[in-house]
């Protein structure tokens, strides 16, 4: 049985069926094309019927599945295919709708393919989510229409599919390789040469061009007759936290993902480096009220219970409480630890609330304040001001710019080694900062 709800004409079989009636009324005024208006009509209730015949001679005539990971990575291009199975005996013509999930509030995907006698066709695109979250997929809409193209048949394939999104894995991932193939300068990761006075005595080995001279074992090196050194690995087993900051001030949004999001994409790989290197990673993520505390650790499973526990954090309108921070480190963290302070400062006055609690914490522990510039802003100070307007707005750009380095100078001042970089090349400027911090031996 036929359902009219799954049949759709399409914009040919409506020319051409306006074409018909326009020959039947030219007709009143010339009676031979009476015959040919009628000969037309014929021949379209006939294609019409042709039409249907191929599209609803078979009961199934289309499959088709979506694929995509179990779960998608926030930040990142994340792969999905659709694949359509033909059960039709003849070449089709098909248009694809996918239902996008509505946070990416996009309903013009479409895709267009011919698909040959039972055969299979793929359609491959990329999505890129910038919320954490569940996301729900609707149906797979497929309409196909034969070589006469005059009606669609529509196929509601039962596809729907729910996706959650977690912080940056591909990334997390990504760094993990090139960690493990000491290829890390490939992403911006300089090498810091690391102080012997501050690190463990791990072997001695014989001197391969690039070691550092002054690491020479004389006495090794006169029992071997060939120059030895000892090699040094950093102190294990220190303590990294990331605490990161879910008030108003991590809400902004830089390249679709919130100063929240980049923060916590950071936070994940830094303690997979962190883990890497022997020491233990833990997480403490608040506003004006602490929301969540893991405790530092480096046992099997750590990373999966970090990576849940950011998956669940979100941004709220409140103003900060460093004070309730400091009484939950205070609390909480009685080694003296690494301790990454994700947050944002728009002004000095914004930073001298807080500056006292960050000097109590900088007493017994190394406290690395991170905050970010506004890369918004750089399309302001590339256009020349034209008129007094514009010209003020400039003043203002330059103004907010200055502030931030402000900051990072008096966060100095004060003994607090901070962070300032563009949301963009947060990990790889945190993970420059650890490593320095690792090779100088200040923790």
């Amino acid at each position: 049985m036929v359902r009219l709800r799954s049949i759709f004409l399409t914009r040919r079989a409506f020319l051409s069926g306006w074409c018909v009636v326009l020959l039947l009324v030219l007709s009143w005024f010339w009676a031979p094309l009476l015959v040919v208006g009628k000969l037309a009509l014929g021949a379209w209730l006939l294609a019409l019927g042709a039409e249907l015949f191929l599209l609803f001679g078979r009961r199934t005539g289309l499959q088709g599945t979506r694929h995509t990971l179990e779960r998608w990575s926030n930040g990142d291009e994340n792969p999905v295919s659709i694949g359509l199975n033909s059960d039709y005996g003849t070449a089709m013509h098909v248009r694809v709708l996918d239902e996008l999930p509505v946070q990416f509030q996009k309903r013009d995907l479409v895709f267009r393919a011919a698909l040959p006698a039972h055969g299979r066709h793929v359609f491959d695109y990329n999505v890129r989510p910038v919320q954490r979250g569940v996301y729900r997929y609707g149906a797979i809409q497929a309409y196909v229409s034969s070589t006469l193209g005059l009606m669609e048949r529509r196929f509601s394939l039962d596809a729907e599919k729910e996706v959650a999104v977690y912080p940056s894995y591909l990334q997390l991932r990504k760094y993990e390789l090139l960690a493990i193939s000491d290829r890390l300068t490939l992403a911006g990761i300089k090498r810091v040469r690391r102080v012997a006075q501050h690190a463990e005595f791990e072997r001695i080995k014989e001197y391969v061009s690039g070691d550092d001279r002054r690491t020479v074992n004389w006495k090794a090196t006169a029992r071997r007759g060939r120059m030895m050194v000892n090699q040094y690995q950093d102190e294990r087993a220190q303590q990294v936290y990331a605490l990161i900051d879910g008030g108003r001030v991590m809400k902004m949004p830089f390249e679709g993902l919130s100063l929240l999001d980049h923060a916590i994409n950071a936070a994940l790989v830094i303690s997979s480096i962190a883990m890497r290197k022997e020491d233990k990673a833990g997480i403490i993520t608040f506003s004006n009220t602490v929301h969540d505390t893991l405790a530092a650790s480096r046992q099997r499973g750590h990373m999966h219970r970090i990576l849940q526990l950011l998956h669940h954090q979100g941004t709220d309108h409140r103003e900060t409480d460093i004070e309730a921070l400091y009484g939950a480190v205070r609390r909480s963290i009685h080694q003296r630890s690494l301790l990454l302070l994700f947050t944002n400062y728009e002004s000095v006055n914004a930073l001298k609330r807080q500056l006292p609690y960050l000097q109590h914490l900088a007493r017994q522990h190394l406290v690395v304040p991170i905050f970010f510039l506004n890369t918004e802003l750089d399309a302001d100070l590339q256009r020349a001001p034209t008129n007094t307007e514009e010209l003020y707005i400039h003043t203002l750009t330059q103004r907010a710019i200055h502030e931030k380095r402000l900051i990072a100078r008096e966060l100095e001042r004060h003994g607090l080694p901070s962070v300032l970089c563009k949301p963009q090349d947060l990990t790889v400027s945190v993970i420059n900062r650890y490593l320095q911090i690792k090779a100088r031996g200040v923790l």
